[in-house]
């Protein structure tokens, strides 16, 4: 037992000893590395970006987010037990919101639509009511049962959505209460929604069910119009509902104009003379038919024969011609705005091509000129980037930049361990180039001023003896040229050819940019400068060990045993054989030399 305890015992010291000899060389190592690079920083000195917030374990030991995934809802059934949504209690719970946003609230924008459904209800069905006899007693109840329900969306409007409505009073969001009711109180949109909800309802009961009291209805115009806005802002493609919404106003107007050809008719009398509605077929249709050539002065209508038919035609062709010619300019207006990116590619491309044929470029130069504006235009929808961007403010541009390129640039093992906010003033300084194929993205031997990170498509790295070997395929998301920012021991001179293969839309980081960058983030710089002669090491290590191929290759050292037995000998001056196999050995090595 005494000696299993000492042999336990000498164990455990011998790997103590172990562990501190290997701590001693480490720091040694440290020490000479700080001794031949100045710059060098240790692990502990290279900036840390600041960990996020860890989520905190809730009461039971589990984290809450693992709790709300193992939260399942089961319901039974005979023998069977199913996963059911608990949609009924998601109801239960549910609590409307005391504020809302109106610019970035989608349910605003949904409740929005049904209060303008119920508007264009009242603005297009009202004039059909009043003109044409579609209203009878037998359908009566139909008709007041959708207006009572467009009128209780009005309702719910001005009591529910509008007094909840945030908005900015100094630079500062409004979310109190009592606040917005006052604003939406003092508001011109709270009177035009009193005016529009008047309950001229009540004369019913002594003209009848006549459509023209439900006019005011029509005032709700100004929901309208904010629709309008909170749509376009959300919708890709804005311009496809600007053209609907004109062609929208040309329909009404023709159908307004419809109700009064019929109002007309009747009037004078229906088939009284050639200008009226004869009161065959389908009246609206037909009447719609006359607004449409009478709006659009297409012409070939019988002529007005009383004073009261030839005033009302003046009229409309007076109105024809000026709402023909506002929708015309309105929709002239809905296209230029959609295409004034094609416009503006457009010509920029034939100044260009008007450039070149005034110098006379070769064409094969010209077609790559064309090919480059029809790629980059086709890839990105604008010619350059930075001007879309100009014009927002710093903060913004950031965000935007972080949501496109910090996937990327976070996985760049040069930038790795750097300090975040640097990375984050370096991703403003991207831009973005394309290349087309087999353009020279940098050429061996020339200095390297930029760094280079593929965003889509394929770059080769070429090399070999007549440098068109294809070494390497660099796909997207791959990074090369960063040690040439910080030209550690040489390395600012490109080592190889690189050549777009196909179509390559690549991020470029110049050096001037980083350099700017790096005199706010000195800790970052001397981190940077230590990775880059590490890697530069690294990548020149195996081309030097390897060296030229010995034709005899070195011998194996000698025993040390055996060089004391032949020290000996010759200290005996002996002739044996010994000494004979000495001899020999030094022929040898002079052979080998």
């Amino acid at each position: 037992r005494a000696g299993s305890a000492t042999s336990l015992s000498s164990a455990v010291i011998n790997s103590r000893l172990q562990e501190l000899v290997r701590l001693f060389k480490e720091r040694t190592e440290k020490v000479k590395e700080k001794l031949v690079d100045p710059d060098a920083t240790s692990d502990d000195e290279s900036p840390v970006a600041s960990p996020a917030a860890a989520p905190v374990p809730a009461p039971g030991g589990e984290l809450e987010g693992d709790k709300a995934l193992g939260d399942d809802h089961y319901c039974e059934m005979l023998c069977c037990t199913f996963k059911y949504r608990p949609w009924l209690d998601r109801l239960k719970s549910f609590q409307f919101p005391s504020s809302i946003d109106p610019l970035t609230n989608l349910m605003y924008v949904l409740w929005l639509f049904c209060v303008v459904m119920a508007w264009n209800w009242n603005c297009w069905l009202i004039p059909v009511r009043w003109a044409f006899p579609y209203q009878t007693a037998a359908n009566i109840h139909y008709w007041l049962l959708v207006d009572y329900l467009c009128d209780l969306i009005y309702l719910l409007d001005i009591l529910i959505f509008q007094t909840r409505l945030q908005f900015v009073q100094g630079g500062d969001i409004i979310t109190d209460k009592k606040a917005m009711k006052e604003n939406y109180l003092q508001s011109r949109r709270f009177k035009m929604d009193v005016l529009c909800l008047l309950p001229l309802d009540f004369f019913y009961f002594k003209v009848g069910v006549n459509p023209l009291l439900r006019f005011p209805r029509c005032l709700k115009y100004m929901a309208f119009f904010e629709f309008n806005n909170r749509l376009e802002a959300i919708l890709t493609k804005a311009y496809i509902y600007r053209v609907i919404r004109t062609t929208a106003y040309l329909l009404y107007s023709l159908h307004v104009n419809s109700c009064l050809y019929y109002w007309a008719s009747a009037y004078e009398g229906l088939g009284s003379t050639t200008w009226v509605y004869d009161g065959e077929g389908n009246s609206y249709i037909r009447c719609y038919y006359w607004a449409v050539k009478t709006l659009i002065t297409i012409g070939g209508l019988p002529d007005p024969k009383t004073l009261f038919e030839i005033v009302f035609q003046l009229l409309n062709y007076f109105t024809g011609v000026f709402a023909f010619s506002v929708m015309i300019g309105q929709m002239r207006d809905v296209v230029g705005a959609a295409t004034a990116g094609q416009t503006y590619y457009r010509s920029c491309m034939d100044s260009t091509i008007k450039y070149m044929n005034f110098y006379k470029i070769p064409r094969a130069v010209q077609n790559r000129v064309k090919t480059w504006y029809e790629y980059t235009w086709h890839s990105q929808g604008m010619l350059d980037e930075s001007e879309l961007l100009v014009q927002l403010p710093d903060k913004m541009r950031l965000d935007i930049a972080i949501d496109v390129n910090y996937n990327i640039v976070s996985k760049v093992a040069l930038f790795q361990g750097c300090d975040r906010q640097m990375i984050f003033d370096m991703l403003k300084r991207l831009r973005s180039v394309v290349y087309l194929p087999n353009d020279y993205v940098c050429k061996k031997g020339e200095i390297g001023r930029e760094m280079y990170i593929i965003q889509a498509g394929q770059v080769q790295v070429l090399g070999g003896p007549d440098g068109k070997s294809v070494l390497v395929t660099l796909k997207a998301g791959s990074v090369f040229g960063e040690i040439s920012l910080l030209a550690a021991g040489g390395g600012n001179r490109r080592t190889a050819n690189v050549v777009a293969h196909g179509f390559a839309n690549l991020f470029i980081l110049e050096k001037k940019d980083l350099n700017e960058i790096l005199v706010h983030y000195p800790d970052s710089q001397k981190l940077l400068r230590k990775k880059a002669k590490k890697m530069l090491k690294s990548n020149n290590k195996p081309r030097d060990e390897k060296g030229d191929a010995l034709i005899i290759p070195p011998k194996a050292d000698t025993p040390k045993l055996f060089k004391a037995a032949l020290a000996a000998t010759g200290r005996m001056g002996g002739k044996g054989p010994l000494e004979r196999l000495r001899w020999r050995l030094k022929e040898l090595k002079a052979m080998q030399e």
